[in-house]
């Protein structure tokens, strides 16, 4: 019976797996995003109009970080330039783009992309013991980010004990 079972999965499967057609398509996907009126011209509200984008694909990214090396302002000029269909705008005119409306497109270019993160998602990462010792370290010894990402668990741990030992002290 269980040998019937697993026969009858197997000539299943094939229909369960997505193709590279289907996982392909995508790519070739393109979203209407309406744009708050308010972005454009500060007085108006309810939305200003439409333009539309598409979700960025893995070569993309290795094209922008390629290009933007260390600039978190060039990336993401380039993300919005590479995912904005119409109207089709270069690079220059996407970099004079109002900062409020670049943060918006930007936020719904990652977010058709795949690449938002979910509130419940960040807050659930904030729980986790590592981002909690980061964080301590980072208020501690006014540490970046950077900093703190370069150490090992071991040189974390030991920072977080000497920490403690000095507060059992002083309390």
């Amino acid at each position: 019976m269980a040998a019937e079972a697993r026969a009858q999965e197997a000539r299943a499967a094939p229909e369960a797996y997505l193709g590279a057609d289907e996982l392909l398509a995508g790519s070739a996907a393109t979203y209407d995003i309406e744009v708050p009126a308010a972005l454009i011209e500060p007085a108006r509200s309810g939305f200003a109009g439409r333009v539309q984008i598409r979700p960025l694909t893995v070569r993309d990214l290795q094209l922008i970080s390629r290009a933007a090396r260390d600039s978190d302002s060039l990336a993401g000029a380039l993300m919005v330039h590479a995912a904005l269909q119409v109207p089709e705008l270069s690079l220059p005119q996407v970099s004079a783009l109002p900062i409020g409306l670049m943060e918006f497109l930007l936020a719904e270019v990652n977010r058709v992309s795949g690449l938002a993160v979910a509130p419940a998602a960040l807050e659930e990462a904030a729980e986790q013991p590592i981002a909690r010792a980061a964080h301590v370290l980072a208020r501690e010894f006014g540490w970046t980010p950077q900093q703190i990402g370069e150490l090992t668990l071991g040189q974390i741990l030991l920072h977080l004990q000497m920490l403690r030992e000095e507060g059992g002290r002083h309390g």
